[in-house]
């Protein structure tokens, strides 16, 4: 358990954002499958991240290797296709929540190409069995409406297809600027992409020279939690750095969304500057389905200012490391929260109770996001308790020292 004390005094400072895990991840792949491997600057820290660092460096070392990932379902992704096109004979798994979370429809794709996968515990679920081998490539079609990073998986392994791919993506695409980030980093590698509607074609690098550094940029998903923090701090200002404006990552969309609840946000070159401006709206509406990653902090923040709610285009939330909005309903409702939910949404009425006795222990569930999105909360009642506080390692490793920067007291178990 971890405690969490409310600043003195009006926040001010800087925070130096980890790299992007998203981007990080589709990069190192990248980096492994094409010649002239880059220098990647500014990586993500992240659980994850290093645990497909760590991945990397075994399937190169020989043609055979066991992998668990944990609880990083975009390595499990990613691996899965990248070992199906790699000669050697493989096994995957993860925790036990991963092997609960579905793969079938990647798994459905990669067999229509060619790929020898098997199942040895449950059909289309961890773990796996498989024998890598040079695959063609050519026409496939996956189902999208569950996860992105099918999508992706499928992409990043077209410069090891010699036919490339041509992926039509079928259903409800979920997350779709996650797999707009993934063109845009294969044609950083030469790979020639071309889109029409939900048509996709990537074939191999044409050998062009390739950059030689590429300075990855913070990860707005993990940028969240500080607007969240500025939202609830009366006169504080935060810097942000180093962030893009022009970005391909969905959670970008924070400086919008942030204006209607308390937020100002101003460029300065790559840092963003966060003012707390008292302005917010009565009532919240937006659809998630494109940034699904900020909704549980976004849900957190309209509480605490006492705005009520509804939160559209969760369905992945109940596939992530837990079901998100069932989470989100059993914490607030601790607080004081009128919670109504259902498949794909959340509604949250003001009820925050203005004084507690003592915070009640938030709960995380194994997800890194529940823990970082709660802790704001210290601002509204002075302190909070959470549960479990190494889980924000998963994609925020340094989480409470920089909370701890910007004067919040931050008690560690001992």
């Amino acid at each position: 358990m971890i405690r969490i004390e409310a600043p003195q005094e009006s926040i001010r400072g800087d925070v130096v954002l980890p790299g992007s895990k998203s981007i990080s991840n589709r990069l190192l792949v990248l980096n492994h499958l094409i010649p002239s491997p880059l220098n990647l600057q500014h990586l993500s820290a992240s659980e994850d991240t290093l645990l497909l660092q760590s991945a990397l460096k075994k399937i190169k070392s020989g043609n055979t290797a066991h992998i668990d990932v944990n609880h990083a379902g975009t390595d499990l992704r990613f691996l899965t296709a990248l070992l199906a096109v790699t000669p050697g004979q493989w096994t995957i798994t993860g925790s036990d929540r991963l092997k609960q979370r579905p793969i079938v429809s990647l798994l459905d794709s990669l067999r229509a190409l060619g790929a020898d996968i098997h199942c040895f515990e449950k059909k289309d679920h961890l773990p796996l069995r498989i024998n890598g081998k040079n695959i063609p490539g050519g026409h496939v079609s996956v189902d999208t409406s569950l996860s992105s990073q099918f999508a992706s998986a499928l992409l990043l392994i077209a410069p090891a297809l010699q036919n490339g791919i041509e992926l039509f993506l079928r259903g409800e695409v979920a997350s779709r600027p996650y797999i707009d980030m993934t063109i845009s980093l294969l044609k950083l590698f030469n790979v020639d992409v071309s889109t029409t509607g939900n048509s996709i074609i990537a074939k191999k690098s044409t050998g062009l020279s390739l950059k030689k550094t590429i300075y990855i940029e913070g990860d707005w998903s993990s940028a969240s939690y500080w607007f969240s923090v500025c939202a609830l701090a009366p006169d504080s200002e935060i810097t942000l750095k180093p962030l893009f404006r022009l970005s391909d990552q969905a959670d970008s969309v924070l400086p919008l969304l942030y204006q209607q609840l308390c937020v100002s946000s101003e460029w300065k070159n790559d840092e963003l500057i966060l003012k707390n401006v008292n302005t917010k709206v009565n009532a919240f509406t937006y659809d998630f389905s494109r940034c699904p990653d900020i909704a549980q902090t976004v849900a957190v923040t309209c509480f605490a200012l006492g705005i009520e709610a509804r939160l559209t285009g969760l369905k992945t939330l109940r596939l992530k490391e837990t079901d998100r909005i069932t989470a989100l309903e059993n914490e607030l409702t601790k607080f004081g929260a009128k919670i109504e939910r259902g498949a794909d949404y959340i509604c949250i009425s003001a009820g925050a109770k203005d004084a507690m006795v003592s915070a009640p222990l938030v709960e995380t569930y194994n997800d890194h996001r529940m823990a970082m999105s709660f802790a704001p909360l210290a601002l509204k009642y002075k302190t909070v308790q959470i549960n479990d506080p190494d889980v924000v390692v998963k994609s925020y490793p340094s989480f409470w020292s920089d909370l701890q920067s910007l004067g919040f007291n931050v008690i560690l178990p001992a």
